[in-house]
């Protein structure tokens, strides 16, 4: 391992090159509870420089692990005590923005706000979007296909890359730097790498479509006492607000009561004791018409009983309150530890079954100390759940995995919306992915990365 590094470190040069305790003093997930444990971290300043990281790694036989911005919920970037971490920190650079063709050329390293800042500056968007957007890095969103807040109107960051660039498992470069819109030539290789969690390749820089900014924003929460209520909102806000509707978010009341509430941290725009909290926006093109129409839309529903109360925000700074109890994650794994935390996909017309059922069956095996959170992008077909109960083991811990996960098969749901599987969810794969969907990723990742040096062990059983 010592020549190993040693030559790496003729590559990298001594800032690019970790070991010791500037490696067991990085933490290892966005709350600060862990630690790397890898031997070395590699941090490459070009695409270059890592492809011939990885030229030697792979005549090694050395296990290398991508890391970005450690945001992920499912350990996809844990490291073994020999394994070398691959960080793309150094390689966070603002390219090239197009503001004609809406382009957004960065470097894997670049934090997801940084790009939406570069963009604004032009009056354009980049549209994935999540709480998370200071640290999550653009190579770590397109590994894990990561989602967010916006996904009804603008997609997965799937639907927002247009070309990238990657460094094989034996340091083959795949630059597949597209700026085009429309390009039919053959097989878009991009797809290999977006959402394979680093398993394929590693990214390193990547072309991102970018939008024209909204002219105006409005935003609203809204108090509903029923799902049906809930679902009533969603077909009337389609139907009338049409591609404008840019967030539709549901928090359960066991989510809103004690978090805008209970913890004393946000000023509670609604009073408790409704069954959900629904967090709408509109943006638009229009800064006379679309308030009026985003107005005449909630009076009409309060009118007719679905909203029982609303608050319309009047100002950006009331947006981003109400927007900071949704994106409150920290207050919410507060309140919900212990517990196992889930990124599910189901039908929106199943989800209020789903839950009651859940939420029945949990009190019944799980006791009076059992805590369930539901919220999400309920828009999209998302929900987020935090389910635990004391005294909390692994065999509660696979239990509760059990009552989650076993119930979306028989309904067309998935494990994992936008987090991903890494090392979390990959004993239940199965439940997702057929067969013969598993069979062929198995192909692939052989095909791709023979001697099995890229993040072994995450995503397939």
């Amino acid at each position: 391992m010592s020549q190993l590094l040693d030559a790496i470190a003729r590559i990298v040069g001594p800032q690019g090159l970790l070991t010791g305790e500037d490696v067991s003093g990085r933490a290892a997930d966005f709350m600060g509870l862990t630690r790397v444990q890898a031997k070395a971290i590699v941090r490459p300043a070009s695409t270059a420089e890592l492809s011939e990281v990885m030229k030697l790694c792979h005549a090694a036989g050395q296990v290398v692990v991508p890391a970005g911005g450690y945001t992920g919920l499912v350990h996809g970037a844990v490291c073994q005590p020999d394994d070398i971490q691959i960080s793309l920190e150094r390689m966070r650079g603002i390219e090239d923005l197009d503001p004609v063709g809406r382009t957004l050329t960065v470097g894997a390293g670049c934090p997801v706000q940084a790009a939406q800042d570069a963009a604004a500056e032009h009056g354009l968007i980049f549209p994935v979007d999540w709480g998370a957007r200071g640290s999550a890095t653009i190579g770590g969103g397109i590994s894990s296909n990561a989602g967010g807040n916006s996904v009804v109107r603008y997609g997965m960051m799937r639907d927002n890359v247009l070309g990238l660039e990657a460094v094989l498992a034996d340091g083959t470069v795949i630059s597949a730097m597209n700026h085009l819109i429309k390009n039919n030539a053959a097989y878009d290789l991009k797809h290999l790498f977006i959402g394979s969690e680093g398993t394929l390749g590693i990214v390193t820089r990547a072309v991102l479509k970018l939008q024209p900014a909204p002219l105006s924003t409005s935003t609203a929460l809204l108090a509903l006492d029923s799902f049906d209520a809930v679902q009533a909102l969603f077909v009337e806000a389609g139907k009338r607000l049409g591609p404008g509707l840019t967030a539709f978010e549901v928090m359960w009341a066991n989510f809103y009561e004690p978090i805008a509430i209970g913890t004393g941290r946000h000023n509670p725009p609604l009073p408790g004791g409704h069954g959900f909290y629904v967090l709408i926006e509109l943006s638009g093109t229009d800064p006379e018409g679309d308030p009026l129409r985003f107005e005449s839309l909630l009076g009409d529903l309060i009118e007719r009983g679905v909203v029982a109360d609303a608050v319309l925000a009047s100002s950006q700074t009331q947006a981003g309150q109400i927007w900071a109890i949704r994106d409150d994650i920290e207050a919410v794994f507060h309140y919900a530890t212990p517990s196992v935390t889930f990124d599910v996909s189901l039908p929106i017309r199943e989800m209020d079954g789903y839950v009651s059922a859940l939420e029945e069956t949990a009190r019944a095996e799980l006791g009076e100390t059992m805590k369930l959170v539901v919220f999400g992008h309920m828009g999209d077909g998302n929900l987020h759940i935090l389910l635990g109960a004391q005294p909390f083991t692994p065999e509660l811990k696979h239990r509760i995995e059990e009552l989650v996960f076993t119930p979306l098969q028989a309904i067309g749901g998935s494990i994992s919306a936008e987090h991903g599987i890494g090392l979390e969810k990959r004993g239940w794969l199965h439940l997702s992915r057929t067969a013969e969907e598993l069979a062929l990723m198995r192909l692939l990742k052989s095909a791709m990365d023979p001697k099995g040096i890229l993040n072994p062990g995450k995503v397939l059983p």
